[in-house]
């Protein structure tokens, strides 16, 4: 079970880490229209508000994947609840987050996991 935790914690860190990659293309190319010249002022508002908030709010929400992930690598007992919860919001993303979601869940309920966490508190 070490390897699929492992797995697990990796992939979690992987999605968030791209999630972050995108945000930023994100931010880029919105602030990169809005400097076109010949635009309408209330567009340039318009996309750089949303150039801002919602590639903030996709980091907020990539955060807690990667310490999660960082976490299950190196078995803290939280970071198992941490990526527990992750992976419950995470069945809503259809189709790769649902994959995801469903294995992370598999693997953190497994009795052989609770084990692994339970050995490394001591």
């Amino acid at each position: 079970m070490e390897s699929h935790v492992k797995a697990v914690g990796i992939i979690h860190i992987a999605f968030s880490v791209l999630g972050i990659l995108i945000a930023l293309i994100f931010f880029s190319v919105l602030n990169l229209v809005a400097r076109i010249p010949d635009i309408d002022k209330e567009a340039v508002r318009i996309l750089q508000t949303v150039g801002m908030v919602i590639p903030w709010f996709v980091i907020v929400c990539s955060a807690p994947g990667i310490a999660g992930g960082i976490g299950l690598l190196k078995y803290q007992g939280w970071a198992r609840i941490l990526v527990l919860i992750l992976s419950f919001l995470a069945l809503l993303n259809f189709p790769i987050g649902t994959a995801v979601g469903i294995y992370s869940i598999w693997v953190l309920f497994d009795k052989r996991t609770e084990k692994l966490f339970a050995k490394s508190k001591k």
